[in-house]
């Protein structure tokens, strides 16, 4: 004959849990929607309680992954790692992800694509430093690739410039040209991109006088 639950307590201190007691004793304590499908006087033999326990911890990481992804939205790998770091075994972190993913909670596909849009909305960046971010989180090259088809790369470098603007447009023109072609290279716009952005936005502000060539910044200048 199995052991009987005998009491279902909550905890005081963490009201998302269950103490659970088995004739008479406390025995284990499980999240509170593994609770929910117990009864008091239901038979709980060993090998009952024992698959309890393991789905209380992969309920508990669930949960712990879930808080981590309402930061922001993660790749696969940022959550893999994460969850590794709070010391979760493996078996326990794939059966998350793939709870995660049936939910559609995690998706490289659209964290990639929420990634460049995140970006270019607020801190715009070139092809390559987008690539090599999220090739950092973890995203496969296939999907880092369509989530950077679309993307207008002298629209995000022009509006990149033009926060920059207001720190470097009292410059002289050879400053102005350097710090502000220096500046979107840091962010992965390729140099001859650079170049025309910042060429217009000088014309921008000098209404669209000429300049003299000698002192426009070529490549030996960098």
């Amino acid at each position: 004959m199995g052991q009987r639950i005998t009491a279902l307590q909550p905890q005081a201190r963490h009201r998302n849990r269950v103490d659970v007691f088995i004739d008479g004793a406390y025995a284990f304590s499980v999240q509170d929607i593994l609770a929910a499908r117990l009864v008091v006087g239901q038979e709980l033999d060993e090998p009952a309680q024992a698959r309890l326990r393991a789905q209380d911890l992969v309920e508990r990481a669930y949960e712990g992954a879930l808080r981590y992804l309402a930061l922001r939205p993660r790749s696969e790998q940022e959550v893999r790692r994460y969850l590794a770091k709070k010391g979760w075994e493996q078996g326990i972190v794939n059966q998350v992800l793939d709870r995660l993913s049936r939910a559609h909670l995690v998706d490289d596909r659209e964290f990639a694509r929420f990634w460049v849009e995140n970006r270019a909305a607020h801190r715009p960046r070139g092809r390559w430093a987008l690539r090599y971010e999220l090739l950092h989180k973890g995203v496969a090259g296939e999907t880092i690739a369509a989530a950077l088809a679309e993307v207008d790369e002298e629209g995000n470098a022009l509006a990149a410039a033009r926060r920059l603007l207001p720190h470097v447009a009292y410059l002289d023109e050879v400053t102005f040209r350097r710090r502000l072609l220096s500046a979107l290279q840091r962010r992965g716009f390729t140099f001859s991109l650079s170049c025309r952005v910042v060429e217009r936005l000088w014309r921008e502000l000098h209404n669209g006088q000429e300049t003299d060539p000698e002192e426009r910044v070529e490549p030996d200048d960098q």
